[in-house]
């Protein structure tokens, strides 16, 4: 099993109701529960791990994790409330405004984080969980706990202005990117990261850290896999954005990457160290794959394995 370490939160969507008055859809998500989903939908043993509400939004969350084959059952349940992200899509692209304070999320501590099951080999962490707060004390102690025995990916999908503490933030990803042995970013967090400059430059410097395989998306353009032993790009199939978002695309790569080293057996330490470029280039190009499909509709709705 991939145990997805994250938050789930309502994304409350801008719409028009008949009457063309604005109106917000609430649609389940939250970038860790995303990659959690897509990985259920793609037929892959899928976990998922934080801090859950009792209230109506939760019960939908759960039925989500549910419908989409995702076991929760590690998560406490409190009754604290669901985080809730409003979303303006703005050229096909996501502008978010959250409401995170005193939530089940945020609420997430040391004492909560269970024994891992013999079954999970590997541990998948990131989003606005990392940002601040015990939930995201606690996600980094869960990673370097598992770090040493467990294949671990990050990607923290950073949003600037959900950070309180810069300094702070700054060093627990650090930390956290340099225990991890797959690391995905987008072009936009690796430079707020590293500064500016050139792209393989800055993510090989990753690499010198102790990652693995470093994966950076470049949007419209494409991703690139980066090992000690070689660089890799996938280009990306253009899609029309006119009736559709990029919400949960990342978040969908995240998984088809995962999905695809499962399905290959090479979801082990010693082989993400030893990756062949020919498998990372194929995790890429599946990842891609999949992301495509759920770029090509509206919200974050990942495609099941069918599909692809």
């Amino acid at each position: 099993m991939i145990l997805n370490c994250g938050e789930a939160l309502i994304d409350m969507v801008a719409g028009q109701t008949r009457d063309d008055q604005a109106a917000f859809v609430p649609h389940s998500g939250g970038a860790v529960m995303n990659t959690a989903v897509a990985l259920g939908r793609l037929g892959v043993p899928s976990g998922f791990f934080a801090g859950l509400s009792s209230d109506f939004f939760g019960t939908q969350l759960k039925a989500h994790l549910q419908k989409s084959h995702v076991s929760y059952d590690l998560c406490p349940i409190s009754d604290a409330a669901t985080t809730l992200a409003f979303v303006q899509l703005v050229n096909g692209q996501a502008k978010y405004a959250f409401f995170d304070e005193n939530t089940a999320l945020r609420g997430l501590s040391q004492n909560d984080v269970p024994d891992l099951p013999d079954e999970v080999n590997a541990l998948f962490f990131g989003g606005i969980s990392l940002a601040y707060g015990a939930c995201a004390e606690t996600y980094e102690t869960m990673l370097m706990n598992a770090a040493e025995t467990h294949v671990t990916m990050i990607d923290p999908n950073i949003r600037p202005s959900f950070v309180r503490d810069e300094t702070a933030f700054r060093a627990r990803i650090e930390r956290m990117v340099s225990a991890s042995d797959i690391v995905k970013l987008s072009d936009e967090d690796l430079e707020w990261l590293a500064g500016a400059g050139d792209i393989a430059t800055n993510a090989r410097a990753l690499l010198a850290k102790g990652t693995k395989l470093v994966l950076i998306t470049q949007g419209s353009e494409g991703a690139t896999a980066y090992h000690n032993d070689y660089e890799v790009f996938v280009p990306t199939v253009p899609v029309d954005l006119s009736d559709s978002d990029t919400i949960g695309a990342g978040d969908t790569f995240n998984a088809g990457v995962l999905a695809s080293l499962h399905e290959a057996g090479l979801l082990k330490k010693d082989a993400i160290a030893q990756l062949s470029k020919e498998d990372a280039e194929n995790a890429v190009a599946y990842g891609m794959k999949a992301a495509r499909i759920t770029v090509s509709r509206k919200g974050a709705n990942p495609p099941w394995k069918s599909e692809l």
